[in-house]
């Protein structure tokens, strides 16, 4: 069924309130009807959905206490198959598992309030929409719901991070084709631009095939993950997390090979600028785009989804050169190294281009880039692959770092001057 009245965001936020129970105790059944509930779009009321709704609600009633201050992960089956420790994925963080399979947007809002803001989570990792497709919803109101239920995340907790996952692909034998799928992803995209808060994730070219679909060897009922799925989930999530400081908190104690010489400390940004400045001592730039922690050269994900800035060495390097370093790209990262001046391209290789046949490049993990410079010419290789074997420089320059798009990391960047 489909509704034509909008409620406002501060009537869907005080209607949520004044619907949901004082305390966990009460029914935390589904209503009913739709009359007096926040957001449009379809409820479900199947028999195995409402069963499995009151199952999962009333068994997390008593666990509110135990549940504080978790990282919860928000969704649907997709989200509940990961298991109530998020498959162990995630070793050392405190997870919370609030998917419900077969739920919509609407029913995640609707139950907000209790499953999730009370636990006064750390974080939260949103995964939401497929089912409004299969009942018929229009993106527009799956979007509608999604700004509704970011709202009241933010409104919850200003400074929560909230990552959001484009919905993955599945297939129109499952009434959720690839041009609705990908229309939702445009509208979440357009919701969340420019907010600071909210980190996108490109789960959708992830795990899409070339028509825009799921892929047998990965979802194998063409909806959910299987375990190789789900990895690949976690990876692409992983460098957020470690960017947020729930994983990854150890510093990287990474020596230099003889003869060469640390470019990051991996303390600080000591030695890089933008040219026009440096931020000697400083853990961030100075609009907070590149960050140092834990070893890592952090190109943080743009809120604008898209946004080029570039932080060079305060050092030039005339002599012939070997630079080494190590990188790890979110799903369709797109970056850069420049090499005195002009750019060799550092990218998720596979997803983003340009280098898409390399058989050694590793998605969400870390890999080896080497850029031996001679007579300014550079010889350049990911993991022993090459990417450029005639790449001509300056006869002098700094080195260089490119943000663009997504989340890249850089580590143990280190340069040896040949005689």
């Amino acid at each position: 069924m489909k509704f034509i009245v909008q409620l406002t965001l501060v009537a869907a936020l005080a209607l949520a309130s004044s619907f949901i129970p004082a305390t966990h105790a009460a029914s935390l059944d589904i209503p009913a009807t739709d009359d007096g509930l926040p957001g449009t779009g379809p409820i479900r009321r199947y028999d195995w959905f409402t069963q499995l709704w009151t199952q999962k609600r009333n068994g997390w009633a008593q666990r509110v206490e135990k549940d504080q201050g978790a990282l919860v992960f928000l969704g649907d089956s997709i989200t509940q198959g990961w298991g109530d420790n998020i498959g162990g994925a995630f070793p050392g963080v405190k997870v919370a598992n609030r998917g419900i399979s077969g739920d919509t947007t609407r029913g995640v809002l609707i139950r907000l309030k209790e499953d999730v803001l009370d636990l006064k989570p750390v974080g939260v990792v949103l995964l939401i929409g497929t089912n409004d497709l299969e009942e018929n919803a229009e993106p527009e109101t799956i979007a509608g719901n999604l700004k509704l239920i970011l709202a009241a995340l933010k409104q919850h907790n200003s400074k929560m991070p909230i990552i959001l996952c484009q919905v993955f692909p599945s297939s129109a034998s499952k009434s959720r084709p690839a041009d609705k799928i990908k229309k939702v992803n445009q509208l979440y995209a357009a919701a969340v631009k420019g907010d600071a808060q909210v980190t996108l994730m490109e789960t959708h070219v992830l795990f899409a095939d070339g028509q825009g679909d799921a892929k047998k060897e990965e979802f194998p009922d063409l909806l959910h993950p299987n375990k190789a799925g789900y990895a690949k989930w976690a990876g692409a999530i992983r460098p957020v997390l470690a960017t947020l400081g729930f994983v990854e908190t150890q510093p990287d104690n990474f020596a230099p090979e003889p003869g060469f010489v640390s470019l990051f400390n991996g303390k600080d940004l000591t030695g890089w600028g933008y040219k026009t400045n440096n931020f000697d001592g400083l853990t961030a730039s100075s609009e907070g785009r590149y960050v140092a922690k834990n070893g890592r050269l952090i190109v943080t994900t743009p809120p604008e989804y898209r946004k080029v800035i570039k932080l060079w060495t305060t050092k030039s390097f005339p002599k012939d050169f070997v630079l080494k370093l190590e990188f790890r790209a979110t799903p369709f990262a797109d970056s850069g190294v420049f090499i005195r001046q002009p750019q060799l391209q550092c990218r998720d290789y596979l997803l983003a281009g340009p280098y898409t046949n390399l058989t050694k490049y590793k998605a969400g993990d870390w890999n080896e880039m080497i850029v031996a410079v001679t007579n300014n010419v550079g010889y350049c290789t990911c993991n022993g692959e090459v990417l450029n074997a005639a790449m001509k420089v300056p006869s002098t320059g700094p080195i260089g770092l490119e943000g663009d798009r997504g989340q890249m990391e850089y580590r143990r960047i280190r340069l040896q001057e040949l005689p």
